[in-house]
């Protein structure tokens, strides 16, 4: 949508981000609701800790979206990888979702510098390194 169809963006960026916002917060009071033996067996379920599947929600949806662009940036392709190691790809989102280094990754996925920093600061940096060995390897 253009500038000109857009009358107000800002405002109208400020709206989409609150009503995101609240969508949250929703899905925040949903799974509050869950007694926790139902929670215990929803984390049981996906194999995952129940203390990280409520950081995980706790953290939104979008939490990991810097994984597929760090991918792409070290030449890994995203659906290969999950066709091939589903809960490889899906641990690697967990250890993004929870990192505590976003600015510094989003700065360098956003600069380029992404495959040159990575190592000093990504979860998954080891991993990632095995897969960009691995993937070379085949060539």
């Amino acid at each position: 949508m253009s500038t000109a169809s857009r009358p107000y963006p800002i405002v109208q960026d400020l709206i989409d981000s609150f009503a995101s916002w609240l969508k949250h917060r929703r899905e925040l009071n949903e799974i509050r609701r869950l007694d926790r033996g139902d929670f215990d067996r929803i984390a049981n379920d996906l194999r995952i800790a129940p203390d990280d599947l409520e950081e995980l929600v706790r953290h939104g949806k979008h939490s990991a979206d810097e994984l597929p662009m760090m991918l792409e940036q070290l030449g890994i392709n995203a659906d290969r990888l999950g066709r091939a190691q589903p809960l490889l790809l899906r641990d690697m989102e967990r250890v993004c979702s929870l990192c505590a280094h976003k600015a510094q990754c989003d700065r360098d996925l956003a600069d380029g510098t992404a495959a040159e920093n990575y190592h000093g600061y990504c979860g998954n940096a080891s991993t990632l390194e095995s897969l960009d060995r691995a993937d070379h390897s085949h060539h």
